[in-house]
């Protein structure tokens, strides 16, 4: 599947390359850990990753780290039309040059239909990104969203990830995504239950703009998915932990080596 770059594309070994450069130049702590962290926000579908991710996204960003966004998938013509799948494509360039996110992977799988995939191919289209990016910390969607691309992503990226080789992600957690996670039927299903929060407040009024600036999937209050739901879910994570507005994450799995600390863990 071909894999599009924002600001430019590059061969992949070339930015492998890169990336190990990069990875040697970083500025390091007493311990020897990389202050700053790669991280890498994979998303289902184009607004997903500000939806869940956005603050998140700026407060990296404005603490010198690099952050990519790998988006999944990209809805067919056959079924969404032609004009509305530009649009959407168009929307995402526009949010992620705004964000001024250091590099956008488009994936190009078939939107809706990810689970008639082999998966074998989602996981080879996503591993040319993880393994170009070389990510610290990675962030995916919640696995008991209803929308089932949200699980075959989640899945195809736990698999990209495993901690084995001489390289792989330190950090993964969840995000949740608003009309997805709350719809399905938690606690059959596996349920969002956050164990970190991550201040957003500085960064609240950048992140509504950009969700609003995907105004095809926008929708007015009451709907989950309006700028008022967006903010009142930022309010609702954030003063549960004393802060005005959060991003709410569930862990899954943070690996320290030896001599290592957190602090280059994350935002």
């Amino acid at each position: 599947m071909p894999t599009d770059c924002i600001p430019w594309a590059f061969p992949l070994e070339w930015m492998r390359a890169v990336v190990a450069i990069r990875h040697a130049i970083h500025r390091t702590d007493i311990n020897g850990a990389f202050v700053l962290t790669v991280a890498l926000v994979i998303a289902p579908h184009p607004d997903d990753e500000v939806l869940g991710v956005g603050g998140t996204i700026l407060r990296h960003l404005a603490h010198g780290d690099e952050v990519h966004v790998a988006i999944g998938t990209k809805g067919e013509e056959e079924r969404f039309g032609k004009e509305q799948v530009d649009r959407v494509q168009a929307e995402a360039r526009a949010v992620h040059k705004f964000l001024r996110v250091s590099g956008s992977h488009f994936l190009d799988l078939p939107a809706a239909m990810l689970d008639s995939v082999p998966g074998a191919e989602v996981n080879a289209a996503l591993k040319q990104v993880v393994d170009a990016v070389r990510p610290d910390t990675v962030y995916l969607p919640h696995p008991g969203d209803i929308h089932k691309d949200h699980l075959v992503i989640f899945q195809a990226a736990m698999v990209c990830c495993r901690p084995v080789g001489d390289w792989y992600p330190r950090r993964i957690l969840s995000y949740e995504t608003v009309s997805e996670t709350d719809w399905h039927a938690a606690p059959i299903t596996p349920a969002f239950v956050p164990n970190v929060f991550i201040d957003i407040s500085p960064h609240i009024a950048k992140k509504l703009e950009a969700c609003a600036m995907y105004a095809s999937q926008i929708r007015p209050a009451p709907d989950q998915r309006s700028l008022e739901a967006i903010r009142a879910l930022s309010v609702a994570r954030g003063t549960a932990m004393n802060m005005p507005h959060a991003e709410a994450f569930m862990l899954i799995r943070e690996i320290l080596s030896s001599g290592q600390s957190a602090r280059g863990s994350g935002p």
